[in-house]
């Protein structure tokens, strides 16, 4: 993955990360949110970090009154970012405004933990994920939430869109399941009973629409066919502490990267026999955000 050798820091005193995604339009430009404390009090910060020969500035920052948890960039404006945060609120981000938040949607009644903007092209929609055991959908041109999706019987930790399927999003929670929901009917579409353990974080394979996988406090990651979920396709044993996030490549079919509370940032490759290429161990503390960019391959 030619992870080591270009790896570059920031520190961002008082705060610690919990969510990282690359900008789907500029190289090298990334969103970090963070929160004081572990996210347990305090405040919460969205950094917007860029990549260039000086190694990684900071280029711009926005303050919000609690703990950020995840972030979305959106798919039509390279400017415009989505947050969510402890107080059950989402906030949009315009990167060209010195101020923020441009809009603030408050309808989740505990930690809103997941956000997520729609990757197939014929909608703008986006999707949130509480503690509160709700998914919700947003059109971020409308001031209210479209819908509401209730069936998880515990905290919702990751919501993430289909790449391939209009409409169609996963949720990973603590009830130990995995759920495939579509946004035109408002039940569950399919429940997968994924870990004997909460689940904390899914994400669907960029060139299987049928393939997805999730990590759970249990230390495993598991790989499901959304056409046989009677047993898992593959199973990925290696951290030492819960999976916080997991991430498909974005141009391999079967590598995928995964951080965890063990400080690590693991690869695999789910076709060989040996799985694990390699384990990155840059972090002392516990690694929460992951992504892998769309532009530079290797680059995470």
């Amino acid at each position: 993955m030619g992870t080591a050798a270009g790896a570059g820091a920031l520190r961002l005193p008082g705060l610690h990360g919990y969510a990282v995604e690359f900008s789907p339009y500029c190289p090298g430009r990334v969103a970090c949110a963070a929160a004081q404390y572990y996210g347990m009090a305090g405040c919460g910060t969205l950094a917007v970090l860029e990549q260039n020969e000086a190694g990684i500035v900071l280029l711009r920052s926005f303050d919000w009154n609690d703990g950020l948890f995840d972030v979305t960039w959106s798919e039509n404006n390279e400017n415009m970012l989505i947050t969510c945060s402890g107080d059950g609120s989402l906030q949009i981000w315009d990167m060209a405004k010195t101020k923020g938040p441009l809009q603030v949607y408050k309808e989740h009644t505990l930690e809103a933990y997941s956000v997520d903007w729609s990757q197939t092209r014929g909608e703008q929609l986006v999707v949130s994920g509480s503690w509160d055991q709700t998914a919700k959908l947003w059109d971020p041109a409308v001031g209210k939430s479209l819908c509401t999706f209730k069936g998880h019987e515990g905290v919702i930790y990751s919501t993430i869109w289909s790449p391939h399927i209009p409409g169609c999003f996963a949720s990973a929670s603590g009830d130990q399941t995995l759920r495939i929901w579509d946004v035109k009917t408002p039940g569950v579409k399919l429940v997968i009973p994924a870990h004997q353990a909460e689940v904390l974080s899914c994400d669907w394979c960029k060139y299987d629409e049928n393939l997805l996988v999730t990590g759970a406090v249990d230390c495993s990651l598991k790989g499901w066919d959304l056409r046989n979920i009677r047993q898992p396709l593959f199973v990925l044993l290696g951290h030492t502490y819960a999976i916080r996030r997991v991430k498909f490549s974005p141009f391999h079919t079967t590598i995928l990267a995964s951080c965890s509370y063990d400080f690590t940032v693991r690869f695999w490759d789910f076709s060989k026999s040996n799985p694990l290429l390699e384990t990155v161990e840059h972090h002392t503390e516990f690694t929460c955000g992951l992504d892998l960019s769309l532009h530079n391959r290797g680059q995470v």
